[in-house]
């Protein structure tokens, strides 16, 4: 099943039926909001407010591990994260739409990992977002002659605030292309649960560095967000429409916890592996079932 996590507005596509909002418990906290389960022709698709219905979350708030987890709990096996962005070059202007490559992780208050108390799990990032994901959205926007960049190293600022000059000069010059506030470490949770990632950056605003949009300010956001998320509705509907092409080749970001975890069997303890029987459930079963 495809997931899609975003604002709230993304949801209110005119082709999206069987709507019906589900709340979905977790070992890890209480998710961002109920999710919504609908179906565009005959594919099943499943939608999570990340700041909940009502924007009520800001982005440190958000309890990213019990969302990755309420999403593999329903069968979510690739998640398109939707996220408004700031430009950090001039390539990239308000209304772009961007095939995010690459994150850096400036984020300091989140939870970054499930497996902690005695469960050490080491997962690969070097390649952060599902290339066979990425690969299919670029084909199905090209195939509807929707503009789709592609190549956007993206910055991770904690928030809630936005960036001072200097911030934003600086992480211009670390070769960063777009800045926000939401993607980390929700793209590193999606990899310990075996889910394939993908991010479509929707440009908002220049950030600050630009000498003609020298102060983000949130009425100038809304603004641009409300052109973008018009544009978006169009690009995830005929996405879900194309789920068949998810199903038509493996991948291994589903895969990811094969030899990741580096504790010995012997020390794992059943109780402590409860509540990652979700998101690791493929490399506990054998553990589970020989416990009884």
């Amino acid at each position: 099943m495809l997931g899609i996590v975003g604002g709230s507005g993304l949801y209110e596509i005119p082709e999206l039926t069987s709507k019906k909002w589900k709340r979905v418990n977790s070992e890890f906290g209480k998710p961002s909001d109920h999710l919504l389960f609908g179906r565009i022709i005959d594919q099943d698709v499943v939608f999570l407010p990340r700041h909940g219905r009502g924007h009520r979350l800001n982005p440190s708030e958000i309890n990213y591990r019990a969302n990755i987890d309420a999403l593999k709990q329903v069968g979510v096996s690739e998640i398109i994260s939707i996220s408004a962005v700031g430009s950090l070059t001039e390539k990239f202007p308000p209304g772009t739409f961007v095939l995010v490559n690459q994150f850096i992780d400036r984020t300091f208050l989140r939870r970054k990992t499930f497996y902690e108390n005695g469960f050490v799990v080491h997962v690969s990032m070097a390649k952060p977002v599902c290339e066979r994901l990425n690969r299919i959205i670029k084909d199905i926007a090209e195939e509807n002659s929707i503009t789709l960049k592609t190549g956007g190293n993206y910055l991770v600022m904690e928030g809630p605030q936005f960036s001072t000059y200097a911030e934003s000069e600086l992480y211009r010059k670390w070769g960063c292309s777009l800045i926000g506030m939401t993607n980390m470490p929700e793209a590193k949770l999606a990899r310990e649960a075996e889910i394939c990632y993908s991010t479509i950056a929707m440009v908002t605003d220049f950030d600050c560095w630009h000498s003609e949009h020298d102060e983000v300010t949130v009425e100038k956001v809304l603004v641009q967000m409300q052109k973008n998320i018009i544009n978006v509705r169009k690009l995830i509907s005929l996405v879900i429409k194309g789920q068949i092409n998810l199903k038509s080749s493996s991948c291994k970001c589903h895969e990811a916890l094969d030899g990741a975890v580096l504790t010995d069997p012997k020390y794992w303890e059943a109780e402590t592996l409860k509540a990652y029987n979700n998101v690791a459930g493929r490399i506990l079963s054998k553990f589970f079932d020989s416990e009884g």
